[in-house]
C-alpha cells in the first residue's frame, strides 16, 4: 500500500490561480507600456513630418483623397510636406511689385511682395494658410488692388521667400503677422491697415490682433480653426483613425519638437480680446472647421462683427470658388468701416 501522507506534488490550486493572474497582469502591462511608447513614436515621426517642410518631393493629399495603402504609408512614415516655393508673381497677372524684407524678434527675414495704387485707401496684408506661399494670394491681392488698396503678400516663416524649414501651425506665424504690421507702418504711415488671413494665416492674425496688440483697422478672417486640437482631430477622422489621444500626442510632440506649448494655440482665446471690425468668412461646405468651430470664435468677438458663409465654398480660395460673393462681401465690409 501506498502512502500518500506526505506527497506534495500537486501544487495548491488557489497559488496556481494567483500566479497565473500575475503572469496575466505583467503581460498585459508591458502591452499597454509598448501600445503607449509606439504611440508616440508615432506621433513624433507624424509631428515631425507635419511640421518640418522637406527639400523635395510630391505633397501627401488630403486624407479624404488617399487610398488605403498610402493611409498605412503615411501611419508610418508621416506625411510629406514640401518647401512651399512662389512659382509665379505679381507680374504674371499684370501688376507691377516691389519684394520687401523685413526681420522678426526672433531675427528671421521674411519676404514679401508690395503691390502700389496711385491713391491707396489704405494698406491690405495678405497672409496665407499651411504650407501655403504668398502666390496662393494672387487672386486675392488682385482684387483688392482693383478696390483701391496697396496690398502687401507676406511669405510666413518657413515658405517661399522666407527664412526657415518650419511652421509652427500659426504659433510663431503670430510673431510673423506682426512683424509684417510694424514694418508697413514704419514705411507707410498714413495707411489704415487691414489684416487679412486664410486659415492658418487667419489665426496667426488673430494672435497679432488678440495677444501681441498690433491694433489694425479692421481685419478678415477665412476659415481659422478655433482650437488645434480640433483641426487636427479632424484630420484623423479623415483618416478612419481615433483622434484620441492620436491627436493630443501629435499636438504634444509637435510643440515639444518647435519649442512652444502647443495647446495655447486657441482662436477662441484670442477672438475674445479683439475690438477692432472683423469680418469672419467660411466657405458652406468646409469639412475641417465645421459652423460650430467657426461660430465659438466668432461669437466672441468683442467689436463690431460680420459673419458670411461663401456659397459652394469648402476648405479654399473663396475668390476662386465664388468671386461675386466674395468681392461683394468684402466691399461691403470695407465701404462700411468707420
Amino acid at each position: 500500500m501506498t502512502d500518500h501522507a506526505g506527497d506534495t506534488s500537486l501544487p495548491a490550486p488557489k497559488k496556481t490561480r494567483a500566479s497565473r493572474f500575475r503572469k496575466i497582469r505583467r503581460r498585459l502591462i508591458w502591452l499597454l507600456v509598448l501600445g503607449f511608447v509606439t504611440a508616440n513614436v508615432f506621433a513624433i515621426i507624424q509631428s515631425r513630418a507635419m511640421t518640418q517642410f522637406t527639400g523635395t518631393g510630391v505633397r501627401t493629399l488630403a486624407p479624404e483623397h488617399l487610398s488605403h495603402w498610402q493611409k498605412i504609408k503615411v501611419l508610418f512614415c508621416g506625411v510629406d510636406v514640401p518647401r512651399p516655393v512662389n512659382k509665379t508673381d505679381p507680374s504674371s497677372l499684370g501688376l507691377e511689385f516691389e519684394t520687401l524684407r523685413f526681420s522678426t524678434i526672433d531675427h528671421l527675414t521674411l519676404e514679401a511682395w508690395r503691390i502700389p495704387t496711385a491713391h491707396p485707401k489704405g494698406a491690405m496684408l495678405l497672409f496665407h494658410g499651411y504650407s501655403g506661399h504668398k502666390s496662393d494670394m494672387l487672386s486675392h491681392a488682385a482684387l483688392l488692388h482693383e478696390m483701391g488698396f496697396d496690398v502687401v503678400m507676406v511669405d510666413f516663416r518657413g515658405c517661399g521667400g522666407s527664412d526657415g524649414n518650419y511652421t509652427t501651425l500659426g504659433m510663431r506665424e503670430g510673431d510673423d503677422v506682426a512683424a509684417a504690421a510694424s514694418f508697413v507702418q514704419k514705411n507707410w504711415p498714413s495707411e489704415p491697415q487691414i489684416l487679412y488671413g486664410q486659415s492658418m494665416g487667419s489665426v496667426a492674425v488673430l494672435r497679432a490682433v488678440g495677444v501681441l496688440h498690433v491694433a489694425p483697422r479692421a481685419v478678415i478672417v477665412e476659415c481659422p480653426y478655433d482650437r488645434i486640437l480640433s483641426t487636427v482631430s479632424h484630420r484623423f477622422h479623415a483618416m478612419g483613425l481615433p483622434a484620441f489621444p492620436l491627436a493630443h500626442m501629435l499636438i504634444f510632440w509637435g510643440g515639444v519638437q518647435r519649442g512652444y506649448w502647443p495647446f495655447q494655440l486657441d482662436a477662441v482665446q484670442y477672438a475674445a480680446d479683439i475690438r477692432c471690425p472683423v469680418l469672419y468668412l467660411r466657405g458652406e461646405h468646409d469639412p475641417y472647421v465645421t459652423n460650430e468651430e467657426a461660430h465659438a470664435v466668432f461669437d466672441v468677438l468683442g467689436g463690431p462683427k460680420h459673419y458670411l458663409e461663401i456659397t459652394g465654398a469648402g476648405h479654399e480660395s473663396y475668390p476662386a470658388a465664388n468671386p461675386v460673393q466674395w468681392r461683394q462681401s468684402v466691399t461691403d465690409f470695407v465701404d462700411g468701416l468707420p
